[in-house]
């Protein structure tokens, strides 16, 4: 092997120049701003023109690079994502939010809440990062902190009614959810039903609030009972523990989430109590440990996907369109009938 050949081998394969803009060009005999078009997928360029450029592109193994790209238009196109890392529900949501972002060009970077590390640092973090604009989920801090981040960049609320607020707002309508709930018990013959709460947050207090409606409308008010929970499946072992030693067990509970309700099923069915025979257990949020067989668990849907969808359309408006004044939007839940509920035997 000659000296030229055996400089131009790394590790005893031969090294290449990665392809460039410059040589997608050459090869279809095009100018690199035409080809620039095609791959930026603007209107203009023939569809005969589109098919021998991404011919060239794939034959030469081209990637364009983002980042050089980003730089040179001072964008960093980064949504910043706040998610709760012990949240099924959330995760499903991240889940949804990479689709919709890829679809209209941008790029996630998440930053977690944990017991130990508060929405503060979670947003600093994404700050940091140079994202252009926030998706929080599930925030719980005061409205003015919330605003105060807005002021930054732009901030979109997933989940939470925010009262006094101006940023926007993407979530269901808790309330209804949980009244829709207490309406399919009801049905099913319950008057004594307690509901296991999610804690002193916002999205608590309006399913609070549709509990305690609901039961005003069905002439329940004498038998509401409400337990202070947290949201996890630790809290709800916890209230049914409560429930077993008062001796005066509800026919049904309606819990904060559907974490929650697991934990109820699983001490529930440790203490030996028939779920749906003896008891009747519903949740919230239609994760995806609900749909589990050994669950089947009666919940709520949220919708993620649309509330996914609205939010990251919420942060574009935002930064591409110009759009100053907040929006809430209010999706409607849906009653998800499952085998965790039936009627008073």
């Amino acid at each position: 092997m000659d000296e030229a050949n055996s400089s131009a081998q790394v590790g005893g394969s031969r090294a290449f120049p990665r392809p460039r803009l410059e040589d997608v060009a050459a090869r279809v005999g095009m100018s690199t701003a035409s080809v620039s078009l095609v791959l930026r997928n603007v209107p203009g360029p023939s569809e005969r023109t589109r098919h021998r450029v991404l011919k060239a592109v794939a034959e030469l193994g081209y990637r364009s690079d983002r980042t050089a790209s980003l730089l040179a238009s001072r964008r960093s196109r980064l949504l910043g994502v706040m998610v709760d890392i012990r949240s099924p529900f959330q995760a499903e949501l991240v889940e949804h939010l990479h689709v919709a972002a890829e679809e209209v060009g941008y790029d996630l970077v998440l930053s977690t809440q944990t017991r130990t590390r508060d929405e503060a640092a979670a947003v600093e973090t994404l700050l940091a990062f140079r994202c252009e604009a926030l998706i929080l989920l599930g925030p719980v801090a005061p409205a003015p902190v919330l605003a105060e981040f807005d002021r930054r960049v732009p901030v979109v609320a997933v989940g939470r009614r925010i009262a006094g607020a101006d940023l926007d707002v993407v979530r269901t309508s808790d309330g209804d959810g949980v009244g829709q709930t207490v309406d399919h018990l009801v049905g099913l013959g319950h008057s004594l039903i307690a509901h296991v709460d999610g804690g002193r947050g916002g999205i608590a207090t309006d399913r609070r609030r549709g509990y305690r409606a609901a039961m005003g409308r069905h002439g329940l008010d004498a038998g509401i009972r409400i337990l202070r929970g947290d949201g996890t499946e630790k809290g709800g072992e916890e209230a049914a523990r409560h429930f077993l030693d008062s001796g005066d067990l509800p026919t049904a509970v309606v819990a904060y989430n559907d974490q929650s309700a697991i934990g109820l099923l699983a001490a529930f069915g440790r203490a030996g109590v028939d779920v749906p025979g003896t008891m009747s257990i519903a949740g919230y949020d239609d994760d995806a440990l609900s749909r589990l067989a050994c669950f089947d668990l009666t919940t709520v849907s949220q919708n993620a996907e649309e509330q996914a969808r609205q939010a990251v359309a919420a942060a574009v408006e935002r930064l591409d369109h110009g759009r100053a004044a907040p929006r809430e939007i209010v999706l409607a839940p849906c009653l998800i009938e499952r085998g965790s509920t039936s009627e008073v035997r």
